[in-house]
């Protein structure tokens, strides 16, 4: 018999729901159907939710309610009539402009998979990525699965520099880095959609659950929908 779903007490006002052993397609299908019972059981009495890979961290007012009837409450979502574990979120296309300028990883990265600059990027937007974590930094999604030919570690040293909307690739994840920050992942290109937005409503284009799907696009199309090419003067350091 499974021990998933297992709850655990993660801090005197959290508690943290394991859904499976392990993240995939179907576990993170199974956390984005939890989201709206939790939010609405919980209440005026949830602080905030963070679902990850194959949990989801609950955090509640420890002034308004103890962890007994946390847990309970926990419970009760748990015992609620789940959508179906083959729900899909919505699907959101991200544009990238990738080009060796733009994605400065782009040809060791090809190199390394034994495959032309092309053909990674035609990889690399040939399928639907699931929205399985948003963390790191504010609209960071961590999406997967990258097709294995071009997964790649992350770089022994990392960037003191990495541009806002830069698409990258750390073993078989990727991401778009929602604002410049430093950081190891492989470049393949820049995406000018705003990842992270605290003045619009909702923050981000995609949540936890969701799919994604990158597109390609020119420079003259990137530059037209507000992508910044000046912060590529210089190169990417």
């Amino acid at each position: 018999m499974s021990q998933y779903p297992m709850i655990q007490t993660a801090g005197e006002n959290c508690l943290i729901l394991y859904v499976a052993e392990q993240s995939g397609p179907d576990v993170a299908n199974q956390i984005a159907a939890l989201l709206p019972g939790l939010r609405t059981v919980f209440g005026r009495y949830l602080v905030d939710v963070t679902p990850s890979y194959n949990s989801i961290l609950i955090q509640y007012d420890c002034l308004q309610i103890d962890h007994f009837q946390a847990r309970a409450l926990l419970q009760k979502v748990l015992s609620l009539p789940q959508q179906s574990s083959s729900l899909a979120g919505k699907l959101v296309e991200l544009p990238v402009y990738y080009s060796e300028q733009s994605g400065p990883d782009l040809s060791a990265l090809a190199q390394r998979a034994g495959l032309s600059v092309q053909d990674v990027i035609d990889i690399h937007q040939g399928q639907e990525y699931r929205v399985y974590a948003i963390g790191f930094a504010p609209g960071f999604a961590y999406l997967g699965e990258v097709d294995a030919r071009i997964a790649a570690p992350r770089l022994a040293t990392p960037r003191k520099k990495v541009p806002k909307g830069a698409v990258a690739i750390a073993d078989r994840q990727t991401a778009v880095y929602p604002a410049m920050s430093p950081g190891g992942w492989n470049l393949v290109g820049l995406c000018p959609t705003p990842m992270f937005n605290p003045l619009s409503e909702p923050h981000m284009p995609v949540q936890v659950g969701d799919r994604v799907r990158f597109v390609a696009i020119s420079q003259d199309e990137f530059v037209g929908l507000g992508g910044d090419l000046s912060q590529l003067a210089g190169g990417i350091s």
